[in-house]
Protein backbone atom coordinates (compact mmCIF):
# COMPACT_ATOMS: atom_id res chain seq x y z
CA UNK A 1 0.00 0.00 0.00
CA UNK A 2 2.50 2.16 0.66
CA UNK A 3 4.16 1.87 -2.44
CA UNK A 4 1.17 2.33 -4.48
CA UNK A 5 1.08 5.83 -2.74
CA UNK A 6 4.05 6.71 -2.97
CA UNK A 7 3.53 6.47 -7.08
CA UNK A 8 0.08 7.82 -6.56
CA UNK A 9 1.60 11.08 -4.79
CA UNK A 10 4.50 11.03 -7.11
CA UNK A 11 2.00 11.25 -10.26
CA UNK A 12 0.09 13.84 -8.14
CA UNK A 13 3.25 16.35 -7.72
CA UNK A 14 4.07 15.74 -11.41
CA UNK A 15 1.28 16.48 -12.42
CA UNK A 16 0.59 19.66 -10.11
CA UNK A 17 4.28 20.69 -10.91
CA UNK A 18 3.50 20.44 -14.84
CA UNK A 19 0.12 22.46 -14.10
CA UNK A 20 2.65 25.42 -11.70
CA UNK A 21 0.79 24.41 -8.69
CA UNK A 22 2.74 23.86 -5.68
CA UNK A 23 3.60 20.69 -3.62
CA UNK A 24 1.10 21.98 -0.77
CA UNK A 25 -1.32 22.72 -2.80
CA UNK A 26 -1.61 19.19 -4.74
CA UNK A 27 -1.12 17.41 -1.35
CA UNK A 28 -4.00 18.97 0.52
CA UNK A 29 -6.04 18.99 -2.97
CA UNK A 30 -5.28 14.91 -2.74
CA UNK A 31 -5.70 15.14 0.75
CA UNK A 32 -9.38 16.56 0.32
CA UNK A 33 -9.98 14.34 -2.26
CA UNK A 34 -9.27 11.12 -0.65
CA UNK A 35 -10.72 12.25 2.57
CA UNK A 36 -14.39 10.51 2.04
CA UNK A 37 -12.83 7.21 0.75
CA UNK A 38 -11.24 3.95 2.00
CA UNK A 39 -7.97 5.29 1.34
CA UNK A 40 -8.14 8.22 3.88
CA UNK A 41 -6.23 6.21 6.54
CA UNK A 42 -3.42 5.52 4.64
CA UNK A 43 -2.98 9.32 4.05
CA UNK A 44 -1.93 10.40 7.20
CA UNK A 45 2.01 8.77 6.47
CA UNK A 46 1.47 10.81 2.78
CA UNK A 47 4.45 13.10 4.30
CA UNK A 48 6.83 10.06 4.51
CA UNK A 49 5.55 8.40 1.77
CA UNK A 50 6.09 11.71 -0.44
CA UNK A 51 9.62 12.00 0.99
CA UNK A 52 11.49 9.77 -0.98
CA UNK A 53 9.76 10.67 -4.67
CA UNK A 54 12.22 12.49 -6.65
CA UNK A 55 12.39 15.13 -9.37
CA UNK A 56 12.88 11.92 -11.72
CA UNK A 57 10.49 9.86 -10.62
CA UNK A 58 7.91 12.56 -11.36
CA UNK A 59 8.85 13.32 -14.81
CA UNK A 60 8.51 9.78 -15.23
CA UNK A 61 4.81 10.04 -14.16
CA UNK A 62 4.22 12.43 -15.76
CA UNK A 63 5.92 10.62 -19.01
CA UNK A 64 3.38 7.70 -18.54
CA UNK A 65 0.07 10.30 -18.17
CA UNK A 66 -2.18 9.25 -21.35
CA UNK A 67 -2.69 11.27 -24.21
CA UNK A 68 -6.09 12.60 -24.52
CA UNK A 69 -8.33 12.26 -27.50
CA UNK A 70 -7.48 13.50 -30.80
CA UNK A 71 -8.18 12.17 -34.69
CA UNK A 72 -5.12 10.71 -36.39
CA UNK A 73 -6.07 11.70 -40.10
CA UNK A 74 -7.36 14.44 -41.25
CA UNK A 75 -11.41 14.43 -41.35
CA UNK A 76 -13.22 12.36 -44.37
CA UNK A 77 -15.59 15.09 -44.94
CA UNK A 78 -16.67 19.16 -43.73
CA UNK A 79 -15.83 20.06 -40.06
CA UNK A 80 -18.55 21.51 -37.96
CA UNK A 81 -18.57 25.34 -37.08
CA UNK A 82 -16.86 26.69 -34.40
CA UNK A 83 -18.63 29.29 -32.80
CA UNK A 84 -18.60 33.00 -34.32
CA UNK A 85 -16.20 35.05 -32.87
CA UNK A 86 -18.13 37.96 -32.74
CA UNK A 87 -20.14 36.72 -30.24
CA UNK A 88 -17.42 37.46 -27.59
CA UNK A 89 -17.04 40.42 -26.60
CA UNK A 90 -13.56 39.71 -25.10
CA UNK A 91 -10.97 40.56 -27.84
CA UNK A 92 -8.44 37.55 -26.62
CA UNK A 93 -11.61 35.43 -27.01
CA UNK A 94 -12.82 36.78 -30.29
CA UNK A 95 -9.55 36.20 -31.66
CA UNK A 96 -8.67 33.00 -30.52
CA UNK A 97 -12.41 32.15 -32.06
CA UNK A 98 -11.40 33.40 -35.05
CA UNK A 99 -7.98 31.79 -35.56
CA UNK A 100 -9.37 28.39 -34.76
CA UNK A 101 -12.29 28.97 -36.99
CA UNK A 102 -9.49 29.04 -39.72
CA UNK A 103 -7.93 25.70 -38.84
CA UNK A 104 -10.43 23.43 -38.28
CA UNK A 105 -8.80 20.88 -39.48
CA UNK A 106 -5.27 21.25 -37.50
CA UNK A 107 -7.46 21.42 -34.22
CA UNK A 108 -9.54 17.92 -34.88
CA UNK A 109 -6.15 16.27 -34.74
CA UNK A 110 -4.88 17.91 -31.90
CA UNK A 111 -5.39 16.61 -28.30
CA UNK A 112 -6.64 18.67 -25.47
CA UNK A 113 -4.73 18.53 -22.19
CA UNK A 114 -7.48 20.67 -20.22
CA UNK A 115 -9.80 17.36 -18.93
CA UNK A 116 -12.87 18.28 -21.67
CA UNK A 117 -12.25 14.97 -22.57
CA UNK A 118 -13.99 13.55 -18.98
CA UNK A 119 -15.94 16.77 -18.31
CA UNK A 120 -17.33 17.33 -21.11
CA UNK A 121 -17.09 14.68 -23.86
CA UNK A 122 -14.33 16.22 -26.01
CA UNK A 123 -12.85 13.91 -28.83
CA UNK A 124 -10.42 16.77 -29.59
CA UNK A 125 -8.95 20.61 -29.83
CA UNK A 126 -11.62 21.29 -32.23
CA UNK A 127 -14.76 20.41 -29.74
CA UNK A 128 -13.68 23.01 -27.43
CA UNK A 129 -14.34 25.87 -30.20
CA UNK A 130 -17.41 24.15 -31.03
CA UNK A 131 -18.58 25.10 -28.10
CA UNK A 132 -18.34 28.08 -25.47
CA UNK A 133 -15.75 25.71 -23.24
CA UNK A 134 -12.42 27.13 -24.85
CA UNK A 135 -14.04 30.40 -24.07
CA UNK A 136 -13.10 30.11 -20.58
CA UNK A 137 -10.27 27.45 -20.48
CA UNK A 138 -6.66 29.55 -21.07
CA UNK A 139 -5.19 25.77 -21.70
CA UNK A 140 -7.29 25.39 -24.81
CA UNK A 141 -6.52 28.86 -25.80
CA UNK A 142 -2.76 28.27 -25.19
CA UNK A 143 -3.17 24.87 -27.14
CA UNK A 144 -5.24 26.59 -30.29
CA UNK A 145 -2.75 29.66 -30.56
CA UNK A 146 0.44 27.09 -30.50
CA UNK A 147 -1.69 24.88 -33.42
CA UNK A 148 -2.23 28.58 -35.14
CA UNK A 149 1.11 29.35 -35.37
CA UNK A 150 2.72 26.15 -36.01
CA UNK A 151 0.85 25.44 -38.70
CA UNK A 152 1.78 28.93 -40.04
CA UNK A 153 5.49 27.68 -39.47
CA UNK A 154 4.66 24.76 -42.12
CA UNK A 155 4.49 22.39 -39.36
CA UNK A 156 1.73 19.37 -39.95
CA UNK A 157 -0.98 17.93 -37.67
CA UNK A 158 0.93 15.51 -36.52
CA UNK A 159 4.49 17.47 -35.74
CA UNK A 160 2.06 20.27 -33.59
CA UNK A 161 0.56 16.91 -31.72
CA UNK A 162 4.09 15.64 -30.45
CA UNK A 163 4.35 19.61 -29.54
CA UNK A 164 1.90 19.55 -27.88
CA UNK A 165 2.35 16.05 -25.87
CA UNK A 166 5.48 17.49 -25.13
CA UNK A 167 3.83 20.60 -23.37
CA UNK A 168 5.49 23.14 -25.92
CA UNK A 169 2.23 25.29 -25.77
CA UNK A 170 2.49 26.24 -22.25
CA UNK A 171 5.15 29.26 -23.57
CA UNK A 172 2.30 30.81 -25.27
CA UNK A 173 1.50 33.92 -24.45
CA UNK A 174 -2.32 35.06 -24.43
CA UNK A 175 -1.60 38.65 -23.74
CA UNK A 176 -0.67 39.08 -27.39
CA UNK A 177 -3.89 38.25 -28.22
CA UNK A 178 -5.82 40.66 -26.42
CA UNK A 179 -5.52 43.38 -28.68
CA UNK A 180 -7.24 43.90 -32.47
CA UNK A 181 -6.29 41.60 -34.77
CA UNK A 182 -3.61 42.86 -36.86
CA UNK A 183 -4.35 44.96 -40.45
CA UNK A 184 -3.98 42.78 -43.71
Amino acid sequence: MNKTLAVRLALIFGLAASLGFTAAAAKAQDSSSSASGPAAAPAASAPAASAPASAAAAATAREKKPVPPYHDAAPKGPLPDTLDPEQFSDPETRNIYALAAKIKAVLYQEPCYCGCDKEAGHKSLLDCYRDLHGSGCDLCKKEAVFAATETQKGKTPAQIRKEIIAGEWKTVDLSLYGGPPPAR
